[in-house]
């Protein structure tokens, strides 16, 4: 039985930057104030917090997205003409398969360099 929900949190150098990426991605601000913001895609949620002084190369914050079909995301994400061609950010992956049981996925990292992992595979248990 369903409690509860977790969600991400992930640092924002600028609220409003961020807010205009993600929405591209198809988030929705679901809440904006001075110290937090929270974002909705088709129910799932990430949270951010203010975090000015983080250099995005030097972040190591990250994500989990888990979706039955990655392939319709990653084509609907790579459409948008906002992805660096270099290893800036932000980035977006090709689909690939990983050893062993792992499942297919795509990375996306974001202007703040937090690293996206969106997984094909079972959304609830």
């Amino acid at each position: 039985m369903t409690t509860g929900k977790i969600t991400a949190n992930l640092p924002s150098r600028d609220f409003g930057i961020t807010e205009v990426f993600y929405h591209a991605l198809g988030f929705q601000t679901v809440y904006r104030g001075e110290g937090w913001m929270i974002l909705d895609l088709n129910g799932m949620m990430v949270e951010f917090f203010p975090h000015p002084d983080l250099n995005p190369k030097e972040s190591w914050f990250s994500a989990s997205l888990r979706l039955p079909d990655i392939d319709t995301r990653h084509s609907q994400w790579s459409a948008l003409n906002h992805w660096s061609q270099t290893n800036d950010a932000p980035r977006l992956t090709a689909p690939m398969q990983a050893n062993g049981d792992a499942p297919r996925m795509f990375a996306m990292i974001d202007p703040d360099g937090s690293l996206w992992r969106v997984m094909e595979g079972q959304t609830s248990a």
